[in-house]
């Protein structure tokens, strides 16, 4: 009867490799003061909008419980504010596309839906706006 070949003992030592998978980093109904719309009744004044983003941000690395290792929600509402200030705005859709431009430059998030809704347009509807899916172009 043959014995059967000794396998080697993995080295306690050495780490696993990190499975490649995505972490989804979202905010949902930030409530605003914006200035938007393409109506003379809309200029010169603010209305409210809600924002939602949801990020698919790569997960290849340790998070290490150390926050310069994650894409931050603190971070998203800072650039949400940032596009939101600043000149008049037309369209949602010019700033939803202006909010997913600026957090896909973070190399780390490969995906982001935006969603922005203006709240006061029509009494029967809390809410009407658009929402987009903005992917990462492949290098």
């Amino acid at each position: 009867m043959r014995k059967p070949a000794k396998r080697p003992r993995p080295s306690s030592r050495a780490a696993a490799p990190m499975a490649l998978g995505v972490r989804h980093v979202f905010v949902r109904d930030l409530v605003l003061k914006c200035q938007i719309g393409v109506h003379a009744h809309e200029r010169g004044g603010v209305q409210r909008v809600r924002v939602s983003v949801d990020l698919e941000v790569a997960d290849d690395q340790p998070v290490e419980d150390d926050i310069r290792n994650v894409v931050s929600y603190e971070d998203i509402v800072t650039v949400v504010k940032r596009q939101i200030t600043g000149d008049h705005i037309n369209l949602v859709e010019t700033l939803a596309e202006r909010i997913a431009a600026a957090l896909l430059k973070d190399r780390r998030v490969l995906k982001a839906r935006v969603r922005v809704e203006k709240l006061d347009v029509f009494a029967e509807a809390s809410g009407v706006g658009v929402e987009i899916v903005r992917a990462r172009r492949a290098r």
